[in-house]
């Protein structure tokens, strides 16, 4: 059975929110003991609050690393990614792009693509990707018109494929000065990436996650999943994925060099020393061949526990599990060999989850009730959807 969860906004927060034992009366003192253990997760603060002040401070340190290497083995360093993300920063303040806006990134898996996730970044605007190559162009539509975005970042591949409504431009790229853009004074509760969920109407949802949110679970264990300078961080997966922010922003934030995968997971996943993906494709993935695998995690669908045991026998295999108005993920674990039961984990740094009832009671161990996410993961909402 997959429980209901329910998120807990800031107005609607159980009198628990705390660890304390006010409103666990109810439970025994074993259970009180186990809820206040496993449902809040480690109090901790991310080194930044803005998640491409991370991608600056690897920048700085290490500038001549390689950031990117695509699918054509094309090598792009910290210092020429950021030159590029400055150009196209600029690119758009002029054609009036400001702290707040949104800009539309209908590509493929690509530099370009992390370019213009940068740049959007850098501006205080937000980004909407949508994957060319699978996203229906009715879906595209919509994902444009709910979005009210007037720029749509496209390469010219794709440019002839996107039908402009009479708000939205095409930017031309010829004659183009580089120069650094004048950076808005941002805060970490500005939207940096808004995500379109399918939506229970059937009517895309755009999820907003902001600057916290993301820098809360990238930037802390187990989120930001080991990566340091040196290490190799595939790229596999829909850039509309929310798991696909974790592969691209967790990666850079944290000075990894992103492998972008051509067609084949199986070849990606041997070079590389992280991968981040759903079961379903890892599943397709022969760990016996990637010798380089440090750490893997899963998410998105339950995981069965013979993958789990096959990688967790050959790295640090992580599942998880959030949806993408919790960011991405809420709760991971470590899963050992051997072990019989593959669990959801606890919640990540500064979340809380817990099981409550109707009287939004916390359940005694062993009670059917509905999951109640809190905590610095809670997203900011739906965009121009307040219902």
């Amino acid at each position: 059975m997959n429980p209901k969860l329910m998120i807990s906004e800031k107005s609607a927060t159980p009198k628990f929110e705390t660890s304390s034992s006010d409103g666990l009366l109810n439970l025994t003192q074993l259970d009180q003991r186990l809820f206040k253990q496993y449902g809040f997760g480690l109090k901790t603060k991310p080194i930044f609050n803005l998640i491409h002040h991370a991608f600056e401070y690897q920048l700085h340190q290490n500038p001549n690393n390689i950031a990117i290497i695509d699918a054509n083995a094309q090598k792009t360093t910290y210092s020429d990614l950021n030159k590029q993300a400055n150009q196209l920063a600029a690119i758009l303040q002029k054609a009036n792009v400001s702290s707040g806006d949104g800009v539309c990134l209908f590509l493929r898996r690509s530099t370009e693509m992390v370019i213009g996730i940068l740049a959007c970044l850098k501006l205080g605007a937000y980004y909407i990707p949508q994957d060319m190559l699978v996203c229906p162009d009715k879906q595209r539509a919509q994902v444009a018109q709910i979005s009210n975005s007037k720029i749509i970042l496209t390469t010219r591949q794709y440019a002839e494929d996107i039908e402009l409504t009479a708000d939205q431009q095409h930017l031309k790229d010829s004659n183009i000065e580089l120069f650094t853009p004048a950076y808005a004074s941002l805060s970490p509760e500005n939207t940096a990436v808004v995500i379109f969920t399918s939506g229970t109407t059937g009517t895309p949802n755009g999820v907003r996650v902001t600057h916290a949110n993301l820098c809360n679970i990238l930037l802390t264990a187990p989120g930001n999943m080991g990566i340091k300078p040196g290490i190799k961080v595939a790229q596999i997966l829909n850039i509309a994925f929310d798991m696909a922010v974790w592969e691209i922003l967790g990666c850079l934030g944290n000075g990894g060099t992103l492998m972008i995968r051509g067609k084949s997971y199986q070849k990606i996943a041997e070079q590389v020393d992280v991968i981040i993906s759903t079961p379903s494709i890892l599943l397709t993935i022969d760990a016996s061949k990637c010798q380089h695998i440090k750490t893997v995690a899963v998410a998105g669908e339950p995981c069965p526990q013979p993958l789990a045991q096959q990688w967790g026998s050959v790295c640090n295999f992580y599942n998880s599990c959030g949806p993408t108005e919790t960011t991405i993920i809420n709760t991971a674990i470590r899963y050992w060999p051997n072990e019989p039961i593959v669990s959801i984990g606890i919640p990540t740094p500064n979340n809380n989850v817990y099981i409550l009832d109707s009287n939004l009671e916390p359940c005694r161990i062993g009670q059917v009730g509905e999951m109640w996410a809190g905590g610095d993961c809670v997203t900011a909402g739906y965009l121009n959807n307040n219902e």
